[in-house]
Formats: C-alpha cells, structure tokens, sequence
C-alpha cells in the first residue's frame, strides 16, 4: 500500500506545474469604483487591507480605480472587469448608472443602509446591466455572503490574482476554487466508475481505469492546494505543500472505499464513487482554506462534519448524473 501511494505521488507531482500557478498569480485586472467618494474610500480601504505588514503593493492598489458616471475613460481598460457604484439609501434613484453601460461591464450597485438586512440578486448582473445589493456596512461580514461570491463569478481566469491582491476575498475566491477542483474530481471519478460497470470495456480497461482516476483526483487535489496557496499570497512551492499532506491523506482511504462500494453496488457504486470524489475534495479545499484563514488544521470532527454534509449533497446529485449514464 505504501509503495502503491509513493508511486501515484511521484506521477503525481510529475504533472503539476508550478509555473503555471505562479503565471496566474501575475494576471492584471482592474475593478472600477463610483458614487459616494465616502464609501468609495471606504471600500478601497477594506479590499486593500490584510497585506503582510500592512504594506499595500503597488499592483494591488492599481487594480482599483476610481470613476464618474459621465465621465468615463475615452475607452475601457481592457482589464476592467467590472464596476462597483456605492450610495447610501435613496441615492440610487438619482445615479446615472446609464452613463456606466457603455464600458459594457457588469455594474454593482451597493446600497448602504444599516437598518437593512443583506439582499440582492440571485445572480451576478450581465454586461452593460445593473444590480442593486443591499448591506448594512462597508465590511466584511456584510459583503461576504452574496456581494463577494457574485465578485469572483466575474472573474473567472483571474481569481487567483483577485485573492492575492485582495486580500478580503481569499477566502471566496478559495470556496469557488474548492467547488471547482470537486467538480472536476466528481466527474473523474463518474468516468471511471462507469468503465467499471460497462462488461466488456470494464474487463479491458478498469485496473488502468481504476488507477487512473486515483493519479487524477490526486493531482486535482494537489493543484487545488497550490492555487489556495498562490491565493493566499505565498509562492507556489511543491516542496512545502508536503506539510499539508495529512489534509490529503484521507483522499487515499475515501477513494479506496468507493472503489470497494463500487464493486458490490453495481449502479449505485457509480454514484457512491462519484459522491466521495467530490466530497473528499471539498474536504482538502476547506481545510486548507481553514489552515490558512487560522494558522492551524481542523478537527477531526470539523472534517467529518463537512464531509458527510458535503457527500450526501454529493451523493443526490451524482446517483442523477450516473443514472444518466446506465440508461445512456
């Protein structure tokens, strides 16, 4: 067993690639803030705060530019990926967010009221339209749970540089990336659990199936700790990342008993397969996201809560897709 896993981490480590991490890290963007030169300020301020020592790099600041409705640049940085346009509770009405849709950018429309509850759209506005959020404050905890998420869908390519330059959304930018990598591992794992149940192509192709999907998720799940890495601002390094193998570990032993669950369930071995592929993912992900966010691992509890959490949610939604499959 313990030369088995040596072997998959060697291939493993093989296929990462560290430069390619490190090339997302550079990325540039550019957010473009409007309205309420108060609370322009005051969100710049929280979007550019948690950098080591306080110090605000250069490209970080730069990222965060400053506009007026009306008064647009002659064109659009092409960088620019969206605007962000603050008031307070009634301002709205009078803004001239029209003057924004030629920049053809989704428009965030923030209105700050402190006897507000949180609210907002479903989903993140379209280019050249608006949305309005509602938050009591210009904080985190009030940002955190739709204003933030619909950010980063916008981002999509640059998430990585957003978190690194902005240190407030890590911890978003680390949740969509996590759901990312257990996509991905879900449908590896689907893949291989469905060559195991086709006789013929199953008899041919299942051992190198079987070992495939392992090198696979693995490697998923090592890039994920070296993008969560790169996001929280440290330099992708393979070399390091070792100290968080026991967040992986337990990888080995999920996917082992899948495989097993796999072999006496026939059909629904396929979604058991899929569903522990894609919640001891989301377990590798949150728990590097909490050894970054607090300096320390979970619980053993804390990951078992979240695994069997995440694995049921999994589960419903993989034995659909594999059913799919059988009836394909």
């Amino acid at each position: 067993m313990a030369s088995g896993a040596s072997e998959v981490l060697h291939l493993v480590r093989k296929g990462i690639n560290v430069r390619a991490v490190q090339a997302t890290t550079r990325k540039p963007f550019r957010f473009y803030l409007c309205g309420d030169p108060a609370l322009v300020a005051s969100l710049r301020a929280l979007l550019l705060s948690g950098h080591a020592d306080d110090a605000v790099p250069l490209d970080a600041a730069a990222c965060l530019e400053t506009i007026v409705p009306g008064r647009l640049p002659a064109a659009a940085n092409r960088e620019a990926r969206l605007v962000i346009f603050l008031g307070r509770r009634g301002d709205l009405a009078g803004a001239d967010l029209a003057g924004l849709r030629p920049l053809r950018l989704p428009i965030f429309a923030l209105t700050i009221d402190p006897e507000a509850q949180p609210s907002g759209p479903a989903a993140p506005p379209a280019p050249g339209t608006w949305a309005e959020y509602t938050v009591p404050a210009v904080a985190r905890e009030a940002l955190r749970g739709r204003v933030f998420p619909h950010l980063i869908t916008q981002c999509r390519g640059i998430e990585i540089a957003v978190a690194r330059r902005l240190p407030p959304l890590r911890e978003t930018v680390s949740a969509k990336l996590t759901r990312d990598a257990a996509g991905n591992a879900l449908k590896v794992a689907l893949a291989s659990a469905a060559v195991d149940h086709i006789p013929l192509l199953g008899l041919v192709l299942g051992a190198f199936a079987s070992a495939g999907d392992m090198v696979a998720i693995t490697g998923i799940q090592m890039m994920l700790l070296l993008h969560i890495e790169a996001a929280y601002g440290r330099d992708p390094d393979v070399h390091r990342m070792w100290q968080l193998l026991p967040i992986v570990g337990g990888g080995f032993g999920w996917r082992t008993l899948a495989r097993e669950l796999s072999g006496f369930i026939p059909v629904a071995g396929i979604a058991i397969k899929g569903a522990i592929a894609y919640a001891g993912t989301i377990v590798v992900g949150e728990g590097v996201t909490f050894f970054y966010e607090h300096g320390r691992h979970m619980s053993a509890m804390q990951t078992s809560t979240i695994y069997e959490q995440t694995k049921n949610d999994a589960l419903a939604f993989a034995r659909n897709v594999a059913n799919n499959i059988v009836r394909r």
